[in-house]
Parts: C-alpha cells; sequence; structure tokens
C-alpha cells in the first residue's frame, strides 16, 4: 500500500509499505479520511517527544472495515467504523487509577505506532466505534478531535452561566466554542490573529471576537470564568494567564512545542484562586464524542475545508502552517463522501 512515513524529524516521504494484516484482537480499516492537526506539523519538527520514528502519522480517522483477526465478533468486513487512537498498557499506576492517558508506556495510532495517512491501517478492535446513522465517512474523522474537547470539559467542569474566553479560531478553539454554547455557557468569546478565522467564529455563533483580548475586556471588566487557550503560541498563554476572573479557571489545552516555557504571575494564582488545569489528549471521551457528533452538535461541514491526497501531505502540513482554512484531510483512496 502507499502511505506517508515520518522517517524522522525534517524528513518524510509517500512510499510503498506492506498491508497490514489484523492480529488477533484487531480488524484492517481502509482509510476514507484522516484529519491533521498541530500535533502532526510537531511531529515533523521534531518538536513532539513521544513521536517514535519512523511512523506512519494519522490519529484522526474513519473507514470500512476490510479484515477481521482472529475471535473479533463485534465488527465484520464493510462496517464504517472510527477509531479512538489511544493505545494504554493498562498495567502501569496509572492505568490502574483510571488514568491511562498519563499511562506510562502511553502510546497513540499515528504517533507511536503507524496510523491513517496510508491506505490502510490496523487498529485494536476494543478502541472501534460504530458510526451512528447519518454521520459520513468524511464527517468522521472530527470525532477525535471532538473527544479531546469532551475531556477537556470533563476537567474544566464549568457551572451553567460560565463566561468563556478561547484562544485560537483554529479547528480545536472553533470545536471548543460549539461544545460550550451547548454547555450552558453565558457567553463565549473567541481571540484569533487571523480576521478570516473570526468571521467563522462569529458565523458558528460566537458573542464576541477580537485580535486581542484587550477589546473585549470592557464587556467583562472582572475577566472570564473559563479560559482556554486553543493555540499552544507562548505569547496567547502568557496572555490568557491574565485573563480568567478570580476564582476562575485556566486550561492549557493548545498542544506547545515540549521544551517552552510561559511567565505568569504566582501571586495572582494564589491571591485570586485562579485554577489551572491541562487537558492530555483522550480519557473515556471518545464514545461520547460519537454520540455528539451524531446529534449534530459540530456544524461538521463547516469545519473540513480542504482535502489532500496522500501526495499533497506536505502541501497539506504547509497549508496548516499558513493558518489557512480550518481541519485539513488527507484521503489516501480517492474522493470520500
Amino acid at each position: 500500500m502507499r502511505a506517508v512515513v515520518l522517517e524522522e524529524p525534517h524528513r518524510l516521504d509517500v512510499t510503498t509499505v506492506p498491508d497490514p494484516t489484523p492480529g488477533p484482537g484487531e480488524v484492517v480499516v481502509k482509510v476514507a479520511a484522516a484529519g491533521l492537526c498541530g500535533t502532526d506539523v510537531h511531529m515533523l519538527a521534531g518538536e513532539f517527544g513521544p513521536t517514535r520514528y519512523p511512523v506512519i502519522p494519522g490519529h484522526e480517522f474513519a473507514g470500512e472495515v476490510v479484515a477481521v483477526g482472529a475471535d473479533v465478533t463485534e465488527f465484520a468486513e464493510g462496517d464504517a467504523v472510527a477509531a479512538d487512537p489511544a493505545i494504554y498498557c493498562g498495567a502501569c499506576h496509572f492505568c490502574a487509577i483510571g488514568r491511562g492517558n498519563l499511562c506510562e508506556r502511553w502510546g497513540t495510532i499515528g504517533i507511536t505506532q503507524d496510523g491513517a495517512c496510508a491506505e490502510y491501517v490496523a487498529v485494536p478492535v476494543r478502541n472501534c466505534y460504530r458510526l451512528p446513522e447519518g454521520v459520513s465517512l468524511a464527517h468522521a474523522p472530527l470525532i477525535e478531535p471532538l473527544s479531546t474537547i469532551v475531556r477537556g470539559f470533563d476537567l474544566v467542569a464549568p457551572k451553567l452561566g460560565d463566561n468563556f474566553l478561547i484562544y485560537g479560531a483554529g479547528t480545536m478553539g472553533l470545536l471548543y466554542l460549539q461544545v460550550a454554547q451547548r454547555s450552558g455557557a453565558a457567553s463565549v468569546s473567541v481571540v484569533d490573529v487571523n480576521e478570516d478565522r473570526l468571521a467563522v467564529a462569529r458565523k458558528l455563533g460566537a458573542d464576541a471576537v477580537a485580535t486581542h483580548a484587550d477589546a473585549l475586556a470592557d464587556a467583562h471588566p472582572r475577566g472570564w470564568e473559563v479560559v482556554t487557550d486553543c493555540t499552544g503560541n507562548i505569547r496567547a498563554i502568557e496572555d490568557g494567564l491574565t485573563r480568567p476572573a478570580r476564582g476562575g479557571t485556566f486550561q492549557q489545552f493548545g498542544c506547545a512545542p515540549d521544551q517552552e516555557t510561559a511567565r505568569f504571575s504566582p501571586f495572582r494564582i494564589y491571591n485570586d484562586e485562579i485554577r489551572i488545569v491541562g487537558s492530555m489528549a483522550i480519557l473515556h471521551s471518545y464514545g461520547r464524542a460519537v454520540e455528539l457528533l451524531g446529534k449534530g452538535v459540530i456544524d461538521a461541514e463547516t469545519m473540513i475545508t480542504h482535502r489532500f491526497g496522500l501526495d499533497g501531505y506536505a502541501t497539506a502540513l504547509e497549508t496548516f502552517r499558513q493558518g489557512t482554512g480550518r481541519k485539513l484531510q488527507i484521503v489516501p483512496n480517492g474522493p470520500v463522501a
């Protein structure tokens, strides 16, 4: 089969590799589409520590089951599925206490083992979810990023009537916006330096948008109950840490380069009882994201703007870096409906 291979930092090839075969408890999925995200950019740049090179990227994906391994009874050839990419050992301290996303042997399809920027991918059957009626294979790769939003909301635990400030109107910020609206937020404001992205945030229902939070501060003199960074940009993070209301929460959701550091005021964290929470990947949230996409919580058609073949992977990454569009997808086997 043909696949994108990240050979090492700063080097990728589109080449032919052996077809995967399903082991016991696995299925092979013919990939309909695989979404790109900031993690893929960091992987190519050598900025995401867990990456194991060489590796086929692609951790947001959906497709059709084409082969099943021994003892697999849950799915059959022809089933449309999406897959939680998380691979946990099940034996370490963090797995034992129900925190598998912090697994000491943490793995992910498309990061630590071969993923879906290929014609086919092997997946543990326990990671597969049948697509709800009405959810297309073209839209289903959004389930993975949506599942990370669900995990983020588990950690923030917002209250009805909270005011949200989101940094970043890329895919993750826009997904966060839509979930916040459905969570009972009193208002959701969005900051981004890209005016085109702000226009989309407005279209999707943001109460206020701006290129800098200063322009929104008069309407929220006490700050915001929930401030979330969906950029991973250090300047945005440092600004965001100044914006929570007293007793509010700052969530680090965006993935910053693993060696970067941010400055903040420890006194204000202490004096204003600001809660700072991280949000790492997926935990008991993928199935709920399947349900939310099936219920139409997300405007999937607006979220997906570009599709590329395997040979266009490098172009897709450059398009992502330039901030063009929203969710970009790789379609290894041709057009998908």
